[in-house]
């Protein structure tokens, strides 16, 4: 798979459809494997903590979550991967690759929407762990999350604790034997598909408002992350055109 390179990222050349087919058609039982869905927060961060970089990069599946990341790279010339958005993954592989009667693992999430979930996808009784805030800093914490998925495997697994924490599990995850299946990293995918959260209009996400939607109906929790944390996305970019304007060395002959 040709997959495009951005700000260290190897990201796959796949829609939404596209990506959920392709974890879906992985053979039951196979090795743990999981799919990371950076977006522009989350980019931004990674340029500024190179240390969580390895996390994204030894996942099976990088996809762009970010059409506004695709639209900038687009101005700036550079490639733009196709935008596979986890909410938009998350909702193909409920609805089209689940079969009946399977059992899904979810990490996160309120117990309280899980009935909604199920109701809307007819999802049997997934296999569900809400850990608490600050999971990441309790090596115990973690290692209990470890010993749950373990006990419950399933061929699906969701990572719905916020970034950076679900990809640092995932890969803690990944480095575990014996474990099967494939973890996706959606953040807050499953909230909006079972509506703890309302999603912005189509309209909206085609033309990358989405942002601002969430900012709007959530201004105290993301004020800062729109519009101070991830605008820093665009220097690293910058730097990443400038690298590919400059031109190469001359060749050295004998």
């Amino acid at each position: 798979m040709d997959t495009t390179r951005l700000l260290d990222l190897d990201f796959a050349p796949l829609t939404a459809q596209a990506a959920a087919a392709a974890i879906a058609a992985r053979p039951p039982g196979a090795q743990f494997a999981y799919v990371v869905t950076p977006n522009a927060d989350h980019l931004a961060r990674l340029a500024a903590t190179p240390s969580l970089l390895p996390a994204y990069q030894a996942a099976t599946l990088c996809l762009l979550d970010s059409r506004v990341i695709a639209a900038l790279c687009r101005l700036l010339g550079l490639p733009a991967p196709p935008v596979a958005t986890g909410a938009d993954v998350t909702e193909a592989l409920l609805t089209r690759h689940v079969v009946p009667g399977e059992r899904i693992g979810i990490i996160g999430l309120s117990p309280v929407w899980l009935p909604s979930l199920m109701a809307r996808f007819d999802l049997a009784p997934p296999a569900h762990c809400n850990p608490p805030m600050g999971f990441e800093q309790d090596p115990a914490a973690v290692q209990a999350i470890i010993r749950f998925v373990r006990a419950h495997p399933a061929r699906l697994l969701f990572l719905a604790v916020g970034s950076p924490r679900q990809e640092t599990l995932a890969a803690a995850l990944a480095a575990e034997p014996g474990l099967t299946g494939t973890a996706l990293c959606i953040g807050a995918s499953l909230e909006y598909l079972c509506g703890a959260k309302r999603r912005a209009p189509a309209a909206l996400r085609r033309m990358g408002l989405e942002w601002l939607w969430r900012l709007a109906h959530e201004p105290t929790r993301l004020a800062r992350r729109y519009l101070v944390d991830s605008p820093r996305v665009i220097a690293p970019l910058l730097r990443q055109r400038r690298r590919r304007a400059r031109p190469a060395p001359p060749a050295l002959h004998a």
